[in-house]
C-alpha cells in the first residue's frame, strides 16, 4: 500500500506539473487578443487596407466561422465568429501549431466556448479594475488609513482570484487539453542570457539553434519567417485565385501564430522565470507578473520600461507590446503586397502553401532545420532586428547579475503539523450512555508529501500528503451516571481520557474519493487523459465543489473526501471506561477496550499562507465529522463479568492545526 501511495504521489506531482506549465501561457486570452485589436487598429490606413484584403481572402470558404471584422473592437460575450485578433489568444494555449490552430478555428464548436469565455474574463477583471479604491483620504490616521488599504488590496485580490478561477474552470471543461497541452517545454518563456554583449540577431541565432530548448523568443522567429516568406511568394508570384487564397490563409495564420509568443516576450514573469526548479519557475513567474519588472529594450539600453505580466497588464503594457506587435504584422503584409521596404528579404523558393505544423507541445527543442530558412538565419537580419530591437533584453541566467528569485510550493515536502480540536460527541461508549458532551483534544504529526497548493493558482488544490501523529484526548464532558460516587474524576466521564497513533492521507479525487489512486494504472498506456482527470481533480473536481473560494478575510474550500484521519487509541492498554451500575453489577465494570476513531474534513478556512525560499507555514481551521467504533472489549472488574454493549460513537468538531512544511 505505501509503494501504491508513493507512486500515486509522484503521478499527482507529474500531471499537476504538466497543469502549470500549460496555464503559464503569459497574458491570458482576452489580454493576447486586446493586444491585436491594438496593433492592427494603429496600422497606417494604405496598410489597413492591404491586411483587411488579406483577411478577406482568408475568410473565403468559412465565412460563418471566421468574422468579417479582422480586428473588432466591440466584440464581446457569446460571439457568433472567430476574429484574427483572437488568433494570437488561441495559439500556443488552446492549439500547438498553426497548422491545427487553423484546424481548430475552422471546425471545432468548443472554440467559440473559450472565446465566450475570454471575453466574460475581459468583463469581469475590467469590473474588478474599475471597483478597486483610489486610496484612503490623507486626513485619516495613518493606522486606520493602512487597514482600510490593506482590506481593499485583499478583496481586490480575493475577486481577481475567483474570476480567474472560474475561469481556468470553464475553459478546462470546453477544452479538455487545455491544462496538458504544453507539457514538455517551456515554449512560452525567454531563454536567459548568457553573455550581455549578445545582440538580438545573435540572440535569436542562439535560441534557435538546433537542439535548443524550445523558448518565445525561438518559437516567434520560427512561425514569422515562415509567415513571411510566404508572404514573400504571395507578392511576388503569379498565382491563381486558389493558390493565392491558400497562401495568405498560410501566412496569415502563421504570423498570428508567432505574435502570441512575441507578446509573450513582454510579459514579467516569462522573462525573469524561465530557470531554476520548477519551484523556482512558477514561484518566479507568479512573482514578477503580480508585481512587475524593469526591464531594458535592445534598443532603448538608456531608458528602462517597467512591465506587469498574466491578468495584470495595464494599458501601458498593452501599448507597448502593440507597437511592436504591429510592426511585425507590418512586414507581413508589406511582402505579401510586394511594397518596398527598408531590409531586404531572400527569395522563398518553398512551395509550401498550408499553415506551419511545427508542434510547440510535442517537441522540448528546435530541429535541424534544413532549408526552412532558405539561405540561413542572418540573411532575415533587417526584418528581424526592426522587431526585436523593440523587444525586452532577457535577463541573465544562474551567476552574478541574475534577478531574485521567488519560489512556490511545489515539490517534496517534510513538515510538522501541530492541532487543537474540540468536538461534540453523542454519547458514550456504553449502550445506555445516550446523553450528549463534549470533547477536546491535541495531535501533533510528521508529514511527507508533495506540495501541489500553487500549481493551479490560489483556487486550485493538489496537496498530496501522509502524516504520522499521537493523539490525545481530554475526558468528555457527559459522565456515565449522575448518581453514583465514581462520576468523579477521569473515569467518571463517558469517555474517559486516553491517546493514540494517528495516520492521515490526503490527494485530490476527480469523482469520488480515491479514484486517482484506483485509475493510476490508466498513466501508463494514457498520460494524456489520467493528466487531464488529475488537473480536474486538483481544480476542485468533475463537480467544481471543491475549489477554493478567496476572501479579503482568507480562502475557503469544501473538502469532503480528500482527507480522512484514522486514530486508534488503546494500543497501549490505557483506554478505559466504567459502565454505569446495573442490578447485577451494582457498583459497576471497569471494561478495558480499543476504538478507531475515523474523522473526515469537511470545510477549510485558511486565514493565512506563508511562504519563504525553501519553508511554508499555514493556519487553518477545519470543520469536521467523524465516527468513533469500539472494539476488542474485555471486563477488568469484576472479574468473570460480562462484557457490556459498546456502541460507536459520532462527532463533529472543529480542528485548528498549524501546518510547517521544508521543501526540497
Amino acid at each position: 500500500m505505501a509503494g501504491v501511495w508513493i507512486r500515486l504521489l509522484r503521478v499527482a506531482f507529474v500531471t499537476c506539473v504538466v497543469a502549470w506549465s500549460a496555464t503559464a501561457g503569459a497574458w491570458v486570452y482576452p489580454e493576447h487578443r486586446d493586444i491585436a485589436v491594438l496593433a492592427v487598429s494603429g496600422l497606417d490606413p494604405a496598410r489597413k487596407v492591404q491586411f483587411d484584403r488579406l483577411w478577406s481572402e482568408v475568410r473565403q470558404g468559412n465565412e460563418s466561422r471566421l468574422c468579417a471584422q479582422a480586428a473588432d473592437p466591440t466584440q464581446g460575450v457569446a460571439p457568433a465568429c472567430i476574429d484574427w485578433a483572437a488568433l494570437s489568444g488561441i495559439a500556443g494555449d488552446h492549439s500547438c501549431s498553426g497548422a491545427q490552430m487553423l484546424d481548430v478555428v475552422r471546425h471545432a464548436d468548443w472554440i467559440l466556448v473559450v472565446a465566450d469565455i475570454a471575453a466574460q474574463l475581459k468583463d469581469d477583471l475590467a469590473r474588478i479594475s474599475a471597483a478597486m479604491p483610489g486610496g484612503a483620504p490623507e486626513k485619516l490616521p495613518t493606522s486606520v488609513a493602512d487597514v482600510r488599504r490593506r482590506l481593499a488590496d485583499k478583496a481586490t485580490r480575493a475577486q481577481w482570484t475567483n474570476a480567474l478561477r472560474i475561469a481556468d474552470t470553464r475553459l478546462q471543461r470546453a477544452d479538455s487539453r487545455y491544462a496538458t497541452r504544453a507539457d514538455s517545454n517551456l515554449a512560452h518563456f525567454l531563454v536567459p542570457r548568457s553573455d550581455t554583449k549578445l545582440d538580438p540577431l545573435d540572440y535569436a541565432v542562439h535560441v534557435l539553434r538546433p537542439g535548443a530548448p524550445l523558448n518565445a523568443a525561438g518559437v516567434y522567429v520560427w512561425y514569422h519567417v515562415s509567415a513571411l516568406q510566404k508572404a514573400e511568394r504571395l507578392g511576388s508570384s503569379t498565382l491563381n485565385a486558389q493558390e493565392r487564397r491558400a497562401l495568405a490563409r498560410a501566412a496569415i495564420v502563421d504570423e498570428a501564430f508567432a505574435l502570441h509568443f512575441l507578446q509573450d516576450m513582454f510579459a514579467a514573469g516569462h522573462i525573469a522565470g524561465s530557470w531554476g526548479d520548477l519551484s523556482q519557475r512558477k514561484g518566479t513567474h507568479d512573482f514578477y507578473n503580480e508585481n512587475g519588472l524593469e526591464a531594458f529594450t535592445w534598443k532603448g539600453r538608456d531608458n528602462s520600461i517597467v512591465l506587469m505580466g498574466d491578468a495584470h497588464m495595464r494599458p501601458e503594457d498593452g501599448g507597448l507590446t502593440a507597437r511592436t506587435v504591429r510592426a511585425s504584422l507590418a512586414q507581413v503584409i508589406d511582402a505579401a503586397v510586394g511594397a518596398p521596404r527598408e531590409y531586404d528579404l531572400p527569395h522563398a523558393a518553398s512551395d509550401v502553401t498550408s499553415a506551419d505544423d511545427f508542434d510547440i507541445c510535442t517537441n522540448a527543442s528546435f530541429p535541424e532545420r534544413g532549408d526552412r530558412f532558405g539561405p540561413g538565419l542572418s540573411r532575415y537580419r533587417g526584418a528581424l532586428e526592426q522587431v526585436l530591437l523593440d523587444t525586452p533584453i532577457p535577463g541573465l541566467g544562474p551567476g552574478p547579475g541574475a534577478q531574485p528569485r521567488s519560489r512556490s510550493e511545489l515539490g517534496t515536502f517534510v513538515g510538522i503539523a501541530g492541532s487543537v480540536e474540540a468536538r461534540r460527541v453523542d454519547g458514550g461508549f456504553e449502550a445506555s450512555q445516550i446523553s450528549a458532551g463534549t470533547a477536546a483534544g491535541l495531535e501533533f504529526g510528521v508529514r511527507l508529501g508533495l506540495g501541489l497548493d500553487g500549481a493551479l493558482g490560489d483556487a486550485g488544490d493538489g496537496l498530496a500528503y501522509v502524516q504520522l501523529g499521537y493523539h490525545v484526548d481530554g475526558p468528555s464532558t457527559n459522565r456515565i451516571t449522575s448518581t453514583t460516587e465514581v462520576t468523579d474524576g477521569n473515569l467518571g466521564a463517558a469517555i474517559p481520557a486516553r491517546s493514540g497513533l494517528s495516520l492521515r492521507l490526503r490527494a485530490p479525487y476527480y469523482l469520488v474519493p480515491g479514484d486517482l489512486l484506483l485509475l493510476s494504472p490508466m498513466y501508463l498506456f494514457d498520460r494524456e487523459r489520467f493528466s487531464s482527470l488529475a488537473v480536474t481533480a486538483s481544480n476542485g473536481g468533475l463537480l467544481g465543489l471543491q475549489q477554493g473560494y478567496a476572501t479579503r478575510f482568507g480562502r475557503f474550500q469544501f473538502v469532503l473526501g480528500r482527507e480522512v484521519g484514522v486514530t486508534v487509541y488503546g494500543l497501549q492498554g490505557d483506554q478505559d471506561l466504567i459502565a454505569p451500575p446495573t442490578p447485577t453489577y451494582p457498583i459497576g465494570r471497569l471494561v478495558r477496550f480499543k476504538s478507531v476513531y475515523v474523522d473526515v474534513p469537511i470545510l477549510e478556512y485558511r486565514p493565512f499562507r506563508s511562504f519563504s525560499a525553501d519553508q511554508s507555514s499555514t493556519l487553518v481551521f477545519q470543520l469536521f465529522g467523524g465516527i468513533d467504533k469500539p472494539f476488542g472489549a474485555k471486563v477488568e472488574s469484576p472479574a468473570g463479568a460480562a462484557v457490556p454493549e459498546l456502541r460507536s460513537v459520532k462527532h463533529i468538531g472543529i480542528r485548528m492545526f498549524f501546518d510547517w512544511r521544508h521543501y526540497w
